[in-house]
């Protein structure tokens, strides 16, 4: 066993899908927070605005979010190390995607060229489906034992 292995920092298959589920989880909680407070304080019908945020989280995660999550999941199963490195529950790519979002939604709170009301209503939809992300993350967890029988 060469160096580089003794000192990746490995845990079981299952923890990375808890690793994700917090990872996820705690950016949701972040995102909605903002976009609560963009909405709360930019209009008194808050609730038109969070109705539309929550109406398209549902898309959002559907056709976006599933998908990543469930190309991470596969990817978790099929990893060859039965204790993979702890930061592998994504990819290079997944990475990349992650630190650009977060880049963007920085210049957008910071440039201002879209009304808060719309970006607040754009955070609600993307934390809630962050939100379901971080369920199917947690949910595979915990029926890890069946899936990876299933695989």
């Amino acid at each position: 066993m060469n160096l580089f292995q003794k000192l990746k920092p490995g845990i079981p298959k299952k923890g990375l899908f808890y690793i994700a589920t917090a990872v996820w989880g705690f950016v949701s909680f972040r995102i909605l927070s903002i976009g609560f407070d963009d909405i709360f304080e930019n209009t008194s019908f808050y609730w038109i605005f969070l109705l539309a945020g929550v109406l398209l989280s549902i898309p959002f995660f559907k056709f976006f979010f599933l998908r990543i999550s469930n190309k991470h999941i596969r990817r978790i199963l099929n990893a060859k190390s039965e204790r993979p490195c702890l930061f592998s529950f994504f990819d290079i790519k997944g990475y990349g995607i992650m630190a650009f979002m977060i880049a963007l939604g920085i210049i957008a709170q910071k440039i201002r060229i879209v009304p808060l009301l719309y970006i607040g209503t754009f955070y609600i939809s993307l934390g809630l489906s962050l939100f379901f992300s971080a369920l199917h993350f947690l949910i595979s967890g915990i029926r890890y034992k069946h899936m990876s029988i299933c695989r």
